[in-house]
Order: C-alpha cells, then structure tokens, then sequence
C-alpha cells in the first residue's frame, strides 16, 4: 500500500482547494482508472485529502498519487509507504492529526469515506482490515482515554476563536451552510448562548432540519439573502462547499443592504471554516470585520492540545499495540494464502492418485464402504502430513520469515516460476512493503 496526502499541515487552504476531489468516491473512482491499483480509497475534508492505493508494486502506486494530484505544490503534498501509511490512517481515526486533536468528527468522516470508497468497488482485503482497524482505534481513543475532553471540533474551535473579539453570549450569529461542520457550528453557538441564530443554506429545508433541535431562537434564509442578514450578525460562521466565495466586502460594508445595518465601529467576527474559502480575502480590509480561516485556528487549538498530551501519549501507545495486531493479521493472511496453495497442489495430487488406486481396485466384490475408507484413509494421510508445515509456515510468518514461506511452495508446487515471497537474499527490512509484496 501506498498513500499522499495534503493537509493543513503540510499545505495551506489554498494547496487544500487545488487537490480536493469532486467527491470521496470520484476520487476513488479515478484511482482505480490507473491500470495496476488493485483498491483505492480517498479521504477528503476541509483540512485533508488523502489517498490510500493497493497495487502489485509501489511504483505503480506513486505513478497514480502523482496524477491525482498533479496540481499540487510539490512541498505541500506528503508521500508514505507501507507501514507509515497504515499507522497515519490510525493516527488520523484516532484524532492525532486534527487540528483540534481528538477532535469527534474525524471518525465520522473516516467511514463516510469508508462507505464511498465501498459503494465504487474501492475496498479489497487490505484497505478493510485497514480502515475497519483505524475505526476501532478511534472509538478505543474516544471511550478509553481523555483524547476528547474541550474543544472537539473546528465548529467549537470557532466560537472559541470569536470570542477572542466579541462578546458572544446574547449576541447574534449567523452561520452559512448545513452540512456537518455548520451543524457543529450551530451547536456550538447556541451553547455559548447567542441571542438570535440564522442558518442560510442553498436549501433551506436543510437548514430548517439543523436548527430543530437546537436551543436557542433560530431563523433559516436562502443564500440569496445574504446581503440582507449578515449585517445583522456580530458572529459569522461560514461553512459551505462551494467553489467560489459566498461572502464578499459587500455583504459587511454599513450599506449592505438592511435597515439594521451594523454601525461602522461595531466589530464583526468571520470564521471561514470553507475549502475552498467561502469568504473573499478582500472582506479583512473593512476596518469593522476581522476573518480567520482555517489557519488561523492553530492559535484556538494550541491550548487544546496542552490539555490532551497525556491523553494523546495514551493514544500513542494504543495506537502502537493495534498497529502490531493489524501487521500480524496481514502476516497471518498472507500465510494463509500460502497454506492454502499447499493444500490445494496436495488435494490435486490425492485426487490423482486416489483416482488410479480406485480403478485398479473397482470391480466384482469392491463396496461402497470399502471405496470410502479407501477416502478416508487418503484425506487422513494429506491432513496428517501437512499438519506440521502449516504449523511452521504461520510461525514463519510470525516472524517474517519469507524465505522458509518460497521454499515451501517450492516443495509443494514445483511448477512455481517465481518466488511468492521475497528470498532472504534481497533483505530483511521489516517494511511491510517487502513483507508482502503482492499488496504493496
């Protein structure tokens, strides 16, 4: 297996915007165009996009991940192998790499890509155990350790970071878009006890859905009247999925539009939670707003992140242990795999011999029971003989030993052409990527 990734890491919002897929599964869908990526699987939110392959062969891994993001800077984008690419998916499950870490969403986000990937055919033996695996660490992380206490999500993220400059209790807040991340806005804001809550949204049915459960006096709008409401909004939360900008400099400017207009020495708050942004850059020059993007909530979350070292160095090591366990359950896979050829070229053999010991025997007195001991006695024989070499195969793949693995097929197919496994002499690297090369 093979992985790239952009994140708010290693790139910025705008590097983020260029090597966004349409869509989880179009993105997995055009991976799997590539002749040779045998599974795919694609993890795209407004702080990363990633990409996990399955081909024969690293090379022709990274020769898919370059194509899919071909228009990313070069810096910005992040490529890993094997063994780092398993152990970064279960750090992000886990919540390791979130801006806010530990925050909940992620793991949500993790199966929906999951399900996408699933529905396009991009999900094969080893992205299952692999994403199935992350999962299980993210909800070990969330119900064993502190991981999420605080802040858990950019939406609470930005109620923090809004109250930095103004007063956001009794206030009134506007949030644009209802998918996921302004649902958490919108919780978190009634939390923080605004006076008044307006969610526009393309759909407003959408946004009518949102606003039912929560707590606080709430109002939908379509996106079109934007110029007449975000005037009145001393906190704006803006979190769509649109191309282009849905806020400019004059939806703020004093004639915006509305006749409660906010006075020019009234501070307003823009959080643009958007990839690509939803908020023009032009809006920061108005003296009477102040915009953060997603970079700016590195500053919010720091103390976060204070908060949760322990907890996170109790992730670690979980994260640790379950990497070992998912290493050995390929290792046991792959020898299963083996075990398998061996018992199949020995059937094929019984069979043989069986079939001509049974035409030399058939005849005047030769019974029914008599041909099914004759049976018994040779599946006896095989199961007896190979018990103790797939007692020592599994041992060998225990201890990535591939060379004894090759021998042993060797053995039992000597038709074999190529060696399934590596032989001792190309080394002993304990990458997973020489371990098991037909999954790399």
């Amino acid at each position: 297996m093979t992985a790239a990734r952009v994140t708010h890491d290693s790139g910025s919002v705008d590097d983020l915007a260029a090597a966004s897929p349409d869509s989880q599964a179009a993105g997995v869908e055009k991976l799997l165009s590539v002749s040779g990526i045998e599974e795919a699987y694609v993890l795209s939110t407004c702080n990363r996009v990633e990409c996990y392959v399955v081909a024969p062969d690293s090379s022709v891994g990274r020769v898919a991940l370059e194509a899919f993001f071909h228009s990313t800077d070069d810096d910005a984008l992040v490529v890993t192998d094997h063994d780092e690419s398993l152990r970064h998916l279960l750090r992000v499950a886990s919540g390791l790499e979130s801006v806010v870490l530990g925050e909940d969403q992620i793991i949500g986000q993790v199966r929906t890509a999951y399900e996408d990937a699933r529905s396009v055919g991009g999900i094969g033996d080893m992205l299952e155990a692999a994403v199935t695996k992350a999962i299980h660490v993210g909800e070990r992380a969330r119900t064993e350790t502190e991981i999420n206490e605080g802040v858990v999500s950019l939406g609470s993220a930005a109620t923090r970071l809004a109250r930095a400059e103004v007063e956001v209790k009794g206030a009134t807040a506007l949030v644009v878009g209802a998918g996921e991340m302004g649902r958490l806005a919108a919780r978190s804001l009634a939390d923080a006890d605004v006076d008044e809550l307006l969610v526009a949204n393309r759909t407003v049915s959408h946004a009518e859905h949102l606003v039912t459960d929560l707590e606080v006096d709430a109002d939908t709008v379509p996106l079109e009247a934007l110029p007449m409401v975000t005037s009145r909004a001393e906190v704006i939360v803006a979190a769509t999925g649109s191309e282009e900008p849905v806020l400019g400099p004059s939806h703020f400017a004093a004639d915006g539009g509305s006749d409660q207009s906010t006075a020019d020495d009234t501070e307003q708050v823009v959080v643009d939670l958007g990839q690509p942004r939803d908020v023009s850059p032009e809006a920061d020059s108005l003296s009477s707003v102040v915009v953060y993007d997603l970079d700016d909530l590195e500053t919010i979350t720091e103390e976060t992140r204070e908060q949760r070292a322990d907890a996170a160095r109790e992730v670690e090591q979980m994260i640790d242990f379950e990497f070992e366990l998912l290493c050995d359950q390929y290792k046991r896979a792959r020898a299963d795999e083996v075990i398998a050829a061996m018992y199949g070229s020995a059937e094929r053999i019984k069979q043989r011999e069986l079939q001509t010991a049974l035409s030399r025997l058939e005849g005047d007195g030769f019974s029914d029971d008599q041909r099914d001991v004759v049976e018994s006695m040779a599946d006896a024989l095989v199961n007896q003989l190979l018990a103790p070499p797939t007692k020592s195969l599994r041992e060998a793949a225990a201890e990535d030993d591939w060379s004894t693995i090759n021998t042993a097929l060797q053995l039992f197919d000597p038709d074999l052409d190529e060696p399934f496994y590596p032989s001792a002499d190309e080394g002993t690297q304990s990458n997973l990527q020489l371990q098991l090369p037909d999954d790399d």
